[in-house]
């Protein structure tokens, strides 16, 4: 029987780490997305000092840039935003899958105590056959 415990252990141990990784991939998409959020911020700072520098020809182009950037930044906020909603139902399913895997643990740790003391039970059982046989066969 715990052999088939053991089984099911494995079966959502691996489950446990299918469903770790998932959150670690987006918790890696959400830290890009914020690097990448700095990185337009910094460009649009330079972007703005090399306007200031070129009035004529810098300012003409600067406002579409402009426009492309805040465009771009609220496409990336938003598909950040909808990585942590998936985030927080990634980590909700971690730990289902882990309080499931305790679950089967704390029975497998039950059933192995179990047949241990079936086994000692038997052995002393054994024990006390012996002991009765060899008193006997001593008182006659």
């Amino acid at each position: 029987m715990a052999e088939g415990l053991e089984t099911l252990v494995r079966l959502n141990e691996w489950s446990v780490d299918q469903k770790r990784r998932k959150l670690g991939d987006l918790l890696k998409l959400i830290d890009g997305f914020e690097v990448e959020l700095k990185k337009l911020e910094q460009d649009l700072i330079t972007e703005q000092a090399a306007a200031a520098a070129a009035p004529n020809e810098g300012g003409f182009l600067y406002g579409y840039y402009a426009d492309r950037v805040i465009d771009r930044r609220a496409i990336i906020q938003l598909s950040a935003q909808q990585l942590e909603k998936d985030a927080d139902e990634a980590r909700e399913e971690v730990s289902e899958a882990y309080r499931e895997l305790k679950k089967f643990k704390t029975v497998l740790e039950a059933r192995k105590k179990f047949e241990k003391a079936e086994l000692a039970i038997k052995e002393q059982s054994e024990l006390d056959e012996v002991g009765i046989r060899t008193f006997i066969q001593k008182r006659v």
